[in-house]
């Protein structure tokens, strides 16, 4: 057993601006540390099967669930259900750094809106 941090983990660009770096990649769950820059957003969409949990490691940022805003800060996450359309937004003018929680995986569960 090995640590993994960001310099050991794959590493993926998303929505152009966008960093990710896989922590853990299993069908059965994965672990993400993400990094958004101030003023990105991802797409809208749903997962028909995937739970995801995002927590707010630096920064803060506004995700949008079934069309209920929560806003969160360092320290704080929330619980996305399947079926729930979400966005995650940063509308700070700092970039907000967190980890997203997914069971399982969302490797092909995902459908933008």
């Amino acid at each position: 057993m090995q640590p993994i941090d960001r310099s050991s983990a794959e590493h993926y660009l998303w929505g152009d601006v966008c960093d990710g770096w896989h922590l853990v990649k299993r069908p059965e769950m994965s672990v993400i540390a993400e990094r958004v820059p101030a003023g990105a957003k991802e797409k809208r969409h749903v997962h028909s099967m995937a739970r995801q949990f995002f927590f707010i490691l630096s920064g803060s940022a506004v995700i949008e669930i079934d069309g209920e805003r929560v806003s969160l800060a360092a320290g704080q996450g929330v619980e996305v259900p399947p079926g729930a359309p979400h966005q995650f937004m940063n509308e700070s003018q700092e970039e907000v750094s967190f980890l997203v929680v997914s069971h399982p995986s969302t490797r092909g569960d995902r459908v933008d809106l």
